[in-house]
């Protein structure tokens, strides 16, 4: 096939002189740490998924490290999640000391398998860390009945899933609102969301916002925001160790322009996903994703399972050499050196399939910017790279 020239990478931010204003606005104010900005974002991301509470933070991965302490999740206990996901999943419960105990994914999607979890489950076991991964929804509804039967605590790793949706009790719902007891957004430059790096937590319950609030910013009292406004001396106290976890305001606008842009861009990203999936029905053995009827994905990621007899490997080479960028599966922690020698799944049995998902899966170019034409070009290079490879054993 002929490259062309062409050169598709995995993903590109959508930014332009909207962000760059809303950046200008800030520096010339001034204020550029945490502050008003980073407020207003706050009240709108909450209006946006229609939660009471929304506490904006440096990453996700300090905002999973904050849900599990608010939660109480401490050293000695246990909490039931993927190895199919980020490594920041995993490592956000050893920051509290916790052991992540894994369990497998569905055997027709990348999220936990909810018929997995009560074995897994011990004395131990504070809380769930359920991923919605790659943008798609998991079986949120399943999860929260399976935690309330036992008494834990849910925690939504929602890094890739600002605007996806699901469906509850007959309503459309975004994401991160309460059903959960919070969620946790990433707004990394791969995310739909993006302010560079930044992260959000979600809840509906006011203790663990003011526990956001106060662990984020050093576990001082009284915020240099109030003592920057006051009119006579205030001071501060530090009665508990906390963290610098603060989202500038700089991000923060940023992140305002766009959560603006928001319904566009994922209407953009659906209109994409589904020409992929049309044009995968040409292409014997891939396996495109697919959604349940109770979900909606942002699309965040489009990520296919390859033929059994092609090589992972070998099919990313031959479309990196035709000019388009693709990435394995999601990872797996359990596999890691930091994990792999930990007795991590003990109760929950095989971990297959999160395997498998790692090692024959791939994920496709997709942006907003992204032409038509440039999505029937990677369609094509992937039939020319499963073409050359040749049949191994399955």
């Amino acid at each position: 096939m002929s490259t062309a020239g062409r050169q598709i990478p995995v993903a590109k931010p959508i930014l332009d002189e909207r962000e760059a204003e809303a950046a200008r606005r800030v520096i010339l104010s001034g204020w550029v740490t945490q502050g008003p900005e980073v407020a207003q974002f706050e009240k709108e991301f909450a209006a946006y998924v229609g939660a009471p509470y929304a506490c904006a933070v440096s990453n996700c991965t300090t905002a999973l490290h904050l849900a599990l302490m608010a939660v109480g999740v401490k050293a000695g206990d246990e909490v039931i999640t993927v190895s199919h996901s980020f490594i920041a999943t995993a490592n956000a419960i050893r920051y509290c000391g916790a052991t992540p105990v894994f369990v497998d994914i569905e055997a027709d999607g990348f999220n936990i398998d909810p018929d997995r979890i009560a074995a897994a489950i011990s004395p131990r076991t504070r809380a769930i860390v359920c991923v919605h991964q790659l943008g798609m929804p998991c079986d949120l509804r399943r999860i929260v009945e399976i935690a309330r039967q036992y008494g834990l605590k849910v925690v939504e790793d929602a890094a890739c899933a600002t605007g996806s949706e699901i469906l509850w009790d007959e309503q459309w719902e975004r994401i991160g609102r309460p059903r959960a007891d919070i969620a946790c957004f990433s707004f990394h430059p791969r995310k739909v969301v993006t302010t560079g790096d930044g992260g959000m937590l979600t809840t509906q319950n006011a203790d663990y916002d003011r526990s956001f609030r106060l662990l984020r910013q050093h576990g001082m009292t009284v915020p240099d925001t109030v003592r920057h406004n006051s009119q006579s001396v205030i001071f501060e106290t530090y009665d508990e160790v906390g963290y610098n976890y603060r989202m500038t305001d700089l991000q923060a606008a940023i992140g305002r322009v766009q959560l603006q842009r928001l319904p566009e861009i994922i209407a953009t990203r659906r209109r994409l996903a589904a020409l992929y999936t049309s044009l995968l029905r040409d292409i014997a053995g891939v396996v495109p994703p697919s959604e349940p009827v109770w979900a909606r994905s942002n699309w965040q990621s489009y990520c296919i399972t390859l033929p059994t007899h092609a090589d992972q490997i070998q099919v990313m080479q031959s479309m990196l050499d035709n000019g388009v960028s693709t990435r394995r599966g999601v990872m797996n922690s359990h596999l890691e050196a930091a994990y792999r020698n930990q007795d991590m799944h003990r109760n929950a049995g095989s971990l297959a399939r999160s395997a498998r998902a790692q090692n024959r899966s791939i994920m496709l170019p997709l942006f907003v910017q992204m032409r038509d034409d440039e999505v029937q070009y990677v369609v094509e290079a992937l039939g020319h790279a499963l073409a050359r490879v040749p049949e191994l054993a399955s």
